[in-house]
């Protein structure tokens, strides 16, 4: 596996790609896990190249969150493309991305006004701005992103339809252990006794699907069911029912109808997980 460190030398390396060959790109900060690796996977069957991008974005961090306790594992993380047999990995410094201060930042509106945008101001602005210059730099045909950060995943792909990028966004399915909690970098952070109260998380949407499939209960109602059943133990930063496509949370005395996806963050110990599950009707 090829590793580039700066820009300079991933478009050098670009040059000598057959222009008929298929690019597929992950783009991760790191810590991987077997969903990072679920999307590698997927770009590998799809795609004659497969690149990965492995890059902690302090755009995206708000000033009080500490950017420098998220985990980093950089050689692990190579090791792990190399027995995937990935082609490249991006693994920029700050410096490289962010060579100076920076004065244009890209903004998806309406998109980022509710889940983690309500409570995460500026977020998506740093994670739109790094992943378009991720695109222009290594120019990828497809995309991969996880449907664990649903609202990520709709907010790049609205970003890459109205900027024309020649890029197709493929969303592929949350992985998750085998009780059920979606995978993620921070679940390492879980004690053992929290462990055994994240996988209610899985339990609560889970629950929640059924009760919507049933259409008797409007949106409120099915909410406070879960919260009694489930989440008592779990503080919650935001649980909601979410049209698919707006992101607009349905209100509260309606029967869930259409596309609809049920979503939340939620605080378990110093970890902050988030997860959800999606229904057409």
């Amino acid at each position: 596996m090829k590793i580039f460190r700066t820009v300079k030398e991933y478009k050098k390396y670009f040059n000598t790609i057959q222009k008929n060959k298929i690019i597929g790109f992950v783009p991760t900060m790191g810590a991987l896990h077997n969903g990072h690796l679920s999307l590698l996977k997927k770009s590998l069957q799809k795609c004659d190249i497969t690149g990965i991008s492995i890059f902690v974005n302090p755009l995206q961090f708000a000033p009080d969150d500490d950017i420098e306790q998220y985990p980093r594992q950089e050689k692990k993380d190579i090791k792990i493309c190399e027995e995937l047999d990935v082609d490249f990995a991006f693994i920029p410094k700050i410096n490289e991305m962010y060579p100076e201060k920076i004065l244009t930042m890209i903004v998806v509106s309406n998109l980022q006004d509710n889940l983690c945008g309500e409570k995460r101001k500026g977020h998506f602005n740093g994670v739109t701005t790094v992943v378009a210059k991720l695109f222009n730099i290594i120019q990828p045909n497809f995309a991969f992103f996880g449907l664990k950060d649903f609202q990520q995943y709709i907010i790049i792909k609205k970003m890459v339809k109205d900027l024309i990028f020649p890029i197709e966004i493929i969303g592929c399915e949350i992985i998750r252990e085998r009780n059920g909690l979606a995978m993620s970098s921070r679940n390492r952070y879980l004690t053992k006794e929290e462990r055994e109260i994240a996988p209610n998380i899985n339990k609560a949407l889970r629950f929640g699907i059924e009760l919507i499939k049933e259409q008797k209960l409007t949106a409120g109602k099915i909410i406070e069911n879960i919260r009694t059943k489930y989440l008592k133990e779990i503080k919650i930063d935001y649980l909601n029912i979410y049209d698919q496509d707006t992101l607009i949370p349905l209100e509260k005395d309606k029967i869930p109808s259409g596309k609809i996806a049920i979503a939340g963050a939620f605080f378990i110990g110093k970890a902050r997980l988030i997860d959800n599950m999606r229904i057409s009707l």
